[in-house]
């Protein structure tokens, strides 16, 4: 079990969300209208995320490249595990499930495969907030909490890809840093293995050298979360309103920088709190924003949480091995 403080955090975060998710309802009028939804309008939703999900496999293709070539068929399931690892367990483990799913299959360092899944998770919230900023002008009266959302995110998001760009041009000078930080405060023991990972981090931030390369990222992660908005459009048809393309721009912004907050599992809370309040903003009836958000959450869970589960199997990968590597993210497999 992952450690107490950690369940502790997640979990109480998410009830608050929830509080503020479901706060005043009338849960029978609730019940009626996840009920009485067109659940057809799900499937193509679901068939258009998984192009998003092909979308994710070929981008991280592309920034392992400068480390090792790997075909993506032999990437989709690792990606997919690690999806799945995200929504099973608190404090996105899934990404370090997804690098040692690799490295099991194709000898690829954990902490280069790291650097590489934080690069993404930067040019995700760098388009995340692209999509607030390009849907803020449709807001009718743009509430406190939203704008500083965006300031925060954007101080934040910003600061972290600057970081990493430095690190990544200047491998030199991070590499007299961090080999300070570890010599000066790190026991003797551990200094090399976690030299050695700070090598292959340095080695994981190549595609950020070239400008090229930064503009393929950040392309093909603004295509993913458009497929994924995408899907928000097409489950909207399930339920009883209609707001624009550019609402649920913002919504989905909204509840995925939301969703980097700790949670419990599957981002309980963190996903639905937000996505009900922007709905709101737009005017859309309490009772339907809920229902919208709850099946939407269920909507992009289940399918690759499932799918990750059969792959898990496919990879030969125990259960309790799979539960050690999420219990010890931290370490270089």
């Amino acid at each position: 079990m992952l450690k107490r403080w950690q369940f502790w955090l997640g979990a109480g975060i998410s009830v608050f969300f929830l509080a503020i998710a479901l706060r005043g309802l009338h849960l029978p009028d609730l019940w009626q209208t996840v009920k009485s939804a067109q659940y057809g309008w799900i499937v193509p939703g679901v068939l258009v995320y998984f192009l998003a999900v092909w979308a994710r496999v070929w981008r991280w293709h592309y920034l392992l490249r400068n480390i090792k070539k790997i075909p993506m068929r032999r990437m989709w399931s690792p990606v997919v595990i690690g999806y799945m690892g995200n929504n099973i367990y608190p404090f996105r483990a899934g990404e370090v499930l997804r690098a040692y799913v690799l490295k099991r299959n194709e000898q690829v360092s954990v902490s280069a495969s790291v650097a590489t899944i934080l690069v993404e998770r930067i040019f995700d919230g760098l388009v995340m907030l692209i999509f607030v900023l390009v849907a803020l002008p449709t807001v009718p009266n743009l509430p406190l909490w939203l704008e500083q959302t965006v300031i925060y995110a954007s101080i934040l998001f910003a600061g972290a890809l600057i970081f990493l760009v430095m690190w990544a041009i200047k491998p030199a000078w991070a590499k007299i840093v961090y080999t300070f930080i570890i010599n000066r405060f790190v026991p003797q023991k551990f200094r090399a293995p976690l030299l050695g990972m700070a090598e292959n981090f340095t080695q994981g931030l190549g595609s950020l050298r070239s400008p090229g390369d930064v503009a393929m990222v950040f392309v093909t992660s603004a295509v993913i979360w458009l497929l994924e908005t995408v899907k928000y459009w097409f489950v909207m048809h399930a339920f009883r309103f209609t707001v624009s393309f550019f609402a649920l721009m913002l919504m989905n912004g909204v509840v995925n920088l939301a969703t980097t907050l700790p949670s419990a599992p599957g981002y309980i809370g963190t996903f639905d709190g937000p996505g009900i309040e922007v709905l709101k903003v737009f005017a859309v009836d309490p009772v339907i924003a809920t229902g919208y958000t709850l099946v939407l959450h269920a909507a992009l869970w289940l399918p690759i949480t499932l799918l990750g589960f059969w792959y898990m199997a496919q990879e030969s990968m125990s259960w309790d091995e799979f539960t050690n590597v999420a219990q010890h993210s931290t370490a270089d497999i």
